[in-house]
Parts: structure tokens; sequence; C-alpha cells
């Protein structure tokens, strides 16, 4: 009897998530607000790691020439995502903190500038993605071949960056607003274009087709969040003046942004480097296994980034409110929601791990490399959830600055030296550099949960 009334609880509460009401988390259950945060959060982020895999699944039939473009490309991208990132933790913290204080006309308005900020960064990454893919392709250590076939799906997903950079961003307002729901519908409607159209069009025009599906995908879902931003009944809605130049505004937004855009710049840089290191000692072969796996690991990593999220949320609304407390208890059980599921995904990476490689690929050369790259980097799997955790709370805070020292410390000075060193300096080349990967992460895990125990984020004003 009990278990049925709980059960019937647990549906009420994933009902109540999904349907978008406006709620008051500043006040409550914080194991609910967390609960209703992270459902559609876990759930936005779920279909876009889905597609990730779905991609890797079809483009991997075109054989291992397609398979390292697409990684190689993506792992470029990821400056880009990092800009979109870092713009969208500046605007979440701002509006967050703005609907904690139930001032929501000025949450709008600070979402409106942190548009036009994006606006003139996308054309810029545009123009030069686009004019210099051959050679961006190139300086990640592609082969001849590589560049000649892939360089038009290099040159098509650069040179349309903005659909990532606004999806982004505008996802990041509306989970700034607690609005988790409608952040969640904007990119389950991106990526289930994605999913649709990815095998029909790689079907049709090959690699090219792949980078088509998922630039009309993304820019579909940033034309639903503009309807809604504008058209809406949400609590933020965008008018014409919250789009006037504020430049005391801007320079707040950039002040939060741009330490957050470097925190992932140093993140990503990292795993564009390490991407580079298996292709140069594995070749061709171990950089399409080393993909492969790293689609895994996205796959499993975006759900926990979602639960992430909803502690930035639930950090920045509280702050807002004078809840200190609230924003601390708030962290803490995302924390364990979080490594608990983490761990889960961990014994599936290591025990799995080579029937996991086989769904993408039956070349065993590739899967040998796959498994071994999910199995090492599997390791480490409960401190991803941690670290990501506590540096989204310091994110949500506003406190964007000291995460990015645990980034630059973690990766540029540990990560990337340790894996030189395991790959050349002990000849262990491609399995040096899976090793790498779980040993600063863990490291980077035990940075932020120290500061954030520290409580200085508590003090931070936005």
């Amino acid at each position: 009897m009990q278990s049925t009334i709980k059960i019937k609880q647990i549906y009420s509460l994933i009902k109540e998530s999904l349907t978008g009401e406006q709620q008051d988390y500043t006040q409550g259950s914080i194991p609910k607000a967390v609960f209703l945060l992270a459902v559609p959060m876990i759930l936005e982020l779920s279909l876009e790691s889905v597609f990730a895999v779905v991609d890797m699944f079809f483009v991997s039939k075109l054989g291992q020439n397609a398979i390292a473009t697409v990684g190689l490309t993506e792992s470029v991208i990821t400056i880009v995502y990092s800009l979109a990132i870092g713009l969208s933790t500046a605007a979440t913290a701002i509006v967050a903190r703005r609907i904690g204080e139930k001032n929501p006309e000025a949450a709008a308005h600070a979402g409106a500038q942190s548009i036009i900020i994006v606006g003139i960064a996308t054309a810029i990454l545009s123009i030069l993605g686009a004019v210099y893919a051959p050679e961006i392709l190139a300086l990640m250590g592609a082969s001849q071949e590589v560049v000649t076939e892939g360089v038009i799906f290099t040159r098509i997903m650069m040179g349309c960056s903005g659909a990532i950079m606004f999806l982004f961003l505008i996802n990041g307002i509306f989970r700034g607003a607690g609005d988790a729901a409608m952040a969640m519908r904007s990119l389950w409607i991106a990526s289930i274009i994605n999913i649709i159209l990815c095998p029909i069009f790689i079907h049709l025009w090959g690699l090219k087709g792949a980078a088509i599906a998922t630039v009309i995908g993304r820019t579909t879902g940033v034309l639903y969040q503009c309807y809604h931003l504008f058209k809406g009944s949400g609590m933020l809605q965008f008018r014409a003046e919250h789009f006037g130049i504020d430049l005391s505004l801007i320079k707040s937004i950039i002040h939060i942004a741009w330490p957050a855009t470097f925190q992932f710049i140093i993140a990503s840089g990292s795993w564009i480097i390490l991407a580079r290191l298996v292709a140069e000692t594995g070749g061709t072969t171990a950089s399409a296994g080393y993909q492969i796996a790293i689609r895994n690991v996205v796959f499993f990593i975006l759900p926990a980034w979602g639960l992430s999220n909803a502690a930035a949320t639930l950090v920045g609304q509280n702050l807002g409110a004078k809840e200190l407390y609230r924003a601390e208890q708030s962290v803490l059980i995302s924390t364990k929601y979080n490594a608990i599921f983490m761990g889960f995904v961990m014994i599936l990476f290591v025990f799995f791990a080579n029937p996991i490689i086989h769904i993408f690929t039956n070349d065993e050369s590739v899967v040998a490399y796959g498994a071994l790259a999910l199995q090492i980097m599997g390791a480490g799997y409960i401190f991803y959830g941690i670290g990501m955790v506590m540096a989204q709370a310091l994110n949500g805070a506003g406190d964007t600055r000291t995460p990015t020292i645990i980034n630059f410390v973690g990766f540029w000075l540990f990560q990337v030296p340790l894996a030189y060193f395991l790959a050349k300096g002990m000849d262990l080349k491609a399995t040096g550099a899976f090793i790498a990967v779980p040993v600063a992460e863990t490291f980077i895990a035990i940075l932020a949960w120290y500061y954030f125990k520290k409580g200085k984020w508590k003090e931070i004003e936005v």
C-alpha cells in the first residue's frame, strides 16, 4: 500500500515538473525543489545525448575517416560550446538572482542584453569557422584524406555555430527563471528533428547531410525559444525595450561570463589536446575508438549536467532571496543524487564497455581502443558527478572565477602534462591519454569540494 502511494507521489511530482507551472524555489521542501528542476533538466540533456550517440551510430557506417572528422570537428566546436555555456552561465546566475529578488522585469532585461552579446560573438565565430575549416582539421592532426573528405562537414558546423550559441544561451535564461520545462521542450524539439533527419540526410548526402540535419534541428529549437520569449505566458516575457543597449548591465554580464567562458575553454582545450594526442600516438583507428567512447561518456554526463544545472538555479534564486542555508543544502542534496547516478554508470562502463562499443562498429581494432577508453575513463565517474555539481553551484552564485582557476590547475597544469608523460614519456601511447582523464577529474572534484565548503560564494553580488 505504501509503495503504491509513493509511486503515485513520484508520478505526480514528475507530471508537475514537466508542466512548466511557475514555482517559488526559495521556500518549501528542498528535495522537492531539486526534483522539480532536475527532472526536466535531465530529460532536456538526455535527448541531446541520445542524439549524439545516434549521430555517431549513423556516421560510423561511413567509415573511419568520417568518424575521425566528426570527432575532431566536435572537439573544436567545444570552444563554441564553451562560449555558449559561459554566457549561458552568466545569464542563469543573473536571471536567477533577479527572480529570487522577485523582480522578473529586471530578469528579462538581463536576458535580452545577454542575447545581444551572443549575436555579436556568433557573427565573428561563424565567419572564422567557415573560412578556415580545412586549417582547423589539419591543426587537429587529421590526415590529408580526412581533411579532404570532411571539410564540408566542418565548414557547415562552424559556419552555423549561431544555432548552438542561441540554443544554449536562451535555455540558460529559462533555467535561471526556474522554467526548466521550457528549456527541456526547446532542446527536445531540436534533438528530435536531428534524430529524424540525420539518417535520411546522411543517406542522401553522406557526411554533409549529418551537418545539415544538426543545423536544421538546432535552428528550429531556437525559433521555438524565441516564440515563447516574446509571445509566451511564462514568468519571463521579452519586449523590444529590453533590447535597448545597457552598457553597465552588458559589462556585468561579461564580468561573470568571461571567466565562465574560459572555464569551459580550458576544459575543452584540454580535451582537444587529448584528442590530438590519441590521434598522434594511436593513429586513425585509436582516434575513431576514442571518439566513439567519448560519445558514450557524453551520453551519460549530460543528464548529470542537468542535475548540476538544477543546483545552479537553486543557488542563484535562494541567494537572491537571502536564503543561504537553502542554497547550500540544495547543492549537497544534488551532489548526493548525482553521485548515486554516476556510480551506476561507472559499473556499466567498467563491466560492459565491449558490447557498448560493438553497437557502433564491428571493426575489432576500433572496438579494442574504444572499450579500453570507456573502461578507463568510466572508472572515475562518481568524481565527475561530484565535481560537476560543486562547480555549477559556484557558477550559479556568480563566482565563475573559482571554477576557472580550478579548471586551469586541474586540466592544464595536471591533466595535459600527465597525459603526455604517460603517452610519450612512459610510452603508453593512447592508453596514457585515457588514464589521465579519471585521475585529473578526481583531483578537480576534490578542489571544487574544498572551495565550495569554504563558503565565500555566499558573499558574491551580481
